[in-house]
């Protein structure tokens, strides 16, 4: 290899994979853009979306009472929060500061033009997001809380107790998106080179609709707590992320050798 080719190997570490992107929208078109300046094909198959609340009312309610500037920080525990407020075009006055859980959630605020104010330092989770916000809010604020359908109430509750005035609601429900037959093909013979988990949802779907990843493809997870879930699903994880951002989850990536498909050679 001379120089010349060394250079467009370090420039381009990823050259010749497929990595399968698990979100769609602007979150999923940036963290595509990504890959191919790294010279990997990404291949965007939503795992998991949206579906609406089984109280609108309420929820249509708080939005418009957060445009209107009732309190004085909103909290985004998944990337999905984020799809919900950009369905409904949500407004967040610049008298609101915005917490999100951790860097995928963050990136997916930033692609759709809402600002960001606060990412946890360490723990990038619910309890996490609350011990920063308690530290850095003495005072009793109001805050709205906007989580999934399942998700447990940790978030709320820990608030609470430190004097704030939350208010609770209940933005979607999680639902999979199955994946197209050729895709399923392609993560079942090592086609796809390695697969993105960027959340619990996501790990969950990534085990019920690929049941046969060979050992060979590159589960990635963007963080501690997500390859946490990801093994609690029953995945193998090969890779965690030193920095829970998305480039440091494509940096893990990079880490290894391009895998060849199983069939690669077959005639």
């Amino acid at each position: 290899m001379n120089s010349d080719e060394r250079a467009t190997a370090a420039a381009k570490p990823l050259k010749g994979w497929r990595v399968l992107v698990p979100r769609g929208g602007p979150w999923g078109d940036s963290v595509a853009a990504t890959l191919r300046g790294q010279g990997a094909t990404p291949v965007i198959a939503p795992l998991i979306n949206f579906a609406p609340s089984t109280d609108q009312e309420t929820l249509e309610a708080a939005l418009a009472d957060l445009a209107a500037g009732a309190f004085d920080w909103v909290t985004l525990t998944s990337a999905t929060t984020v799809d919900v407020l950009y369905a409904y075009r949500a407004v967040i006055p610049a008298s609101t500061r915005v917490a999100a859980v951790g860097e995928t959630t963050a990136t997916a605020l930033s692609a759709v033009g809402y600002r960001v104010d606060l990412v946890p330092d360490d723990d990038n989770s619910a309890a996490g997001m609350a011990a920063q916000l308690i530290a850095l809010e003495p005072a009793p604020r109001r805050i709205l809380t906007l989580r999934s359908e399942i998700a447990k109430p940790v978030l709320t509750r820990e608030l609470s107790q430190a004097g704030h005035d939350v208010r609770s609601v209940v933005a979607y429900r999680t639902v999979g998106v199955p994946v197209t037959e050729r895709i399923a093909h392609d993560v079942a013979n090592g086609r796809i080179n390695a697969i993105l988990v960027t959340s619990g949802s996501v790990a969950e779907q990534v085990r019920l609709q690929f049941p046969h990843i060979p050992d060979s493809t590159i589960v990635a997870a963007i963080g501690p707590r997500t390859a946490k879930d990801a093994r609690r699903a029953g995945l193998g994880v090969s890779a965690v992320a030193r920095e829970q951002t998305v480039d440091g989850l494509i940096a893990a990536v990079s880490t290894f050798p391009l895998p060849h498909a199983t069939d690669e050679y077959a005639v």
